[in-house]
């Protein structure tokens, strides 16, 4: 079976568009989302449930399909193992085809690509701020139970054994808070 997907977007608000295209395609089922939200995609989720192997999806473009790479690679993954095959129109994409299944293989790559670039700049800045000097991490906030234990420390009334036993304090995280 050929199913044609669509979904609205800023050039196409009422899938018009797609529409006149999906069914000079020959599509025996249209599936038409009725909003532009990433979320709740139910009418993409009915057609993931009719799939069989040999299956057809056709879209105009993967823009109507995906929300972003690693959406798209999910998808791809899906058809795969389904042994359902895309073609998009606008990209002249055709999963049936040699350069259609090497383009799974590229997406794979770019999604590879893009967590290596966010996991190196993000390395990157956090260097940066420790040479800085700033604190990294979520700031320690100082509860009942610290203060009770800075307290009872400044005092020198109390052994750390009676620190920890008394607030749930251990002498390492006491320490940690007396450092600032």
């Amino acid at each position: 079976m050929i199913f044609g997907y669509m979904r609205p977007s800023q050039d196409d608000p009422h899938c018009q568009n797609q529409l006149e295209i999906l069914k000079r395609k020959s599509c025996d089922h249209l599936f038409k989302e009725t909003h532009l939200s990433a979320k709740k995609r139910i009418q993409l989720e009915l057609m993931l449930d009719r799939l069989m192997p040999g299956d057809t999806i056709v879209v105009t473009r993967l823009f109507s399909l995906a929300d972003s790479t690693r959406h798209l690679s999910e998808l791809l993954d899906q058809f795969q193992n389904r042994q359902v095959h895309l073609y998009s129109l606008n990209e002249n994409l055709n999963t049936r085809e040699d350069s259609g299944r090497l383009f799974h293989k590229h997406v794979e790559i770019i999604l590879e690509f893009q967590g290596d670039l966010i996991s190196e700049s993000t390395k990157k800045g956090l260097d940066e701020a420790k040479e800085k000097g700033k604190k990294l991490g979520r700031p320690r906030k100082l509860d009942e139970n610290v203060m009770k234990a800075i307290q009872m420390y400044e005092s020198n009334k109390y052994t750390l054994a009676q620190i920890r036993e008394e607030t749930g304090i251990s002498k390492t995280t006491l320490y940690r808070y007396l450092e600032n």
